[in-house]
């Protein structure tokens, strides 16, 4: 069994790996002001929970596009493992062929989602990561990382059309019963999850006109799950495609 981490903006997925099959996630929130100690009672405290002792795994391994935290995080694990932890980035070996402007420059939630869809799914691929932004990334019939998008995550535009509006409240994420609304509320909800499903089968119509083959479409991310089922076209809905890839990732490079 391994540990995987996966700092995100705004949570940070902490899974515990047999091979390809999770055993548990939990999520805690990204927090900035955290010390290492507090992490590691923290991440203690999960594997307590779910009854699992850190000496019975073989190691770890993190992934993180929040470099201020990276460290911390990365020590506070290997407090409570006792051994050194694999970190994505350079250097790191993932088989991925990426051809984009500056390799180093690409997030590693993108190259880890890349290294999972690779080995779980047939190619060409779109890959869809809704979190605080949502990022699409295309892979070619051959295995080769082709680049994508970035585009503001639901609950980042949600966010900022409350907050620079006076009259507009808070909403949760629930579709409506139609499209076309009759009051406020509802006609929120109405352009958050149908609004983004429209998105998502746009962009997928747009990029699969750029690759060759039958497109296989995957999505993950903790906001997926709200917009997928409203999509037209077909979506694998894959919540724990990054913790695969860092499992992989881990076998390639322990």
């Amino acid at each position: 069994m391994i540990l995987a981490i996966d700092i995100g903006n705004s949570n940070i997925v902490i899974g515990i790996l047999e091979k390809q099959h999770v055993l548990f996630e939990e999520r805690l929130s990204t927090n900035h002001s955290q010390t290492e100690v507090e992490y590691a009672i923290a991440i203690k405290n999960i594997l307590d929970l779910n009854h699992i002792k850190a000496s019975s795994l073989e190691g770890g391994i993190l992934s993180s596009v929040v470099p201020p935290i990276s460290s911390t995080v990365k020590r506070a694990a290997e407090k409570i493992l006792g051994k050194s932890i694999l970190q994505v980035g350079p250097g790191l070996k993932t088989g991925l062929n990426l051809k984009v402007d500056n390799p180093a420059s690409l997030g590693s939630d993108r190259v880890v989602d890349a290294v999972a869809a690779i080995y779980h799914y047939p190619s060409p691929l779109i890959l869809f990561d809704m979190g605080t932004a949502t990022t699409i990334s295309a892979i070619d019939h051959e295995g080769n990382y082709l680049g994508g998008v970035i585009i503001p995550g639901i609950k980042v535009s949600l966010d900022s059309l409350t907050q620079n509006t006076s009259q507009l409240p808070k909403i949760s994420l629930e579709a409506p019963k139609t499209t076309i609304c009759t009051n406020t509320v509802d006609s929120m909800k109405s352009g958050v999850i149908y609004g983004n499903a429209s998105l998502i089968d746009g962009m997928i119509k747009h990029i699969s006109q750029e690759l060759e083959g039958n497109v296989t479409v995957v999505a993950t991310g903790g906001l997926a799950r709200f917009i997928i089922p409203f999509c037209k076209h077909k979506i694998i809905y894959d919540k724990n495609l990054l913790l695969k890839g860092l499992s992989i990732l881990y076998q390639k490079n322990r």
